[in-house]
């Protein structure tokens, strides 16, 4: 019979820890807005474009409330700009919000979670 100790955190049986389901925590998606999803969409030739997908038909991606991130530092690719954000807001070019935007040679989406977009948000407005 395998020994169980317990501690106010986790539990210990047969040597290997157990913790409650509750006390982990993940990084989830951000919130759906009006059922949109929040992502990070790059297009073939169009660029790179985090906002809310209001459309998707094959490579064509409608986006509301979009800014173009023309240069990033602070995240060594776009998967990590999704799940964390950038460690560099200031170093960031992110153009102003466009209201609506169509995209027609999408190849990737990624989704954002909570902690990316509240940092991604907070970038400075890069225009001239």
């Amino acid at each position: 019979m395998s020994k169980i100790e317990i501690d106010k955190k986790s539990v210990f049986i047969g040597g290997e820890e157990y913790i409650p389901k509750d006390s982990v925590q993940t990084n989830n998606f951000a919130e759906k807005v009006d059922g949109m999803d929040f992502c990070i969409v790059r297009g073939d030739r169009s660029g790179l474009f985090f906002g809310y997908i209001k459309s998707r038909n094959g490579k064509e991606v409608e986006l509301i409330n979009s800014r173009n991130i023309y240069y990033w530092d602070g995240a060594a690719g776009i998967s990590q700009l999704a799940e964390f954000g950038t460690s560099s807001p200031a170093n960031c070019k992110f153009t102003v919000p466009v209201k609506r935007r169509l995209l027609t040679d999408v190849i990737q989406i990624d989704y954002i979670t909570e902690t990316a977009k509240a940092i991604l948000e907070k970038v400075p407005q890069w225009k001239k």
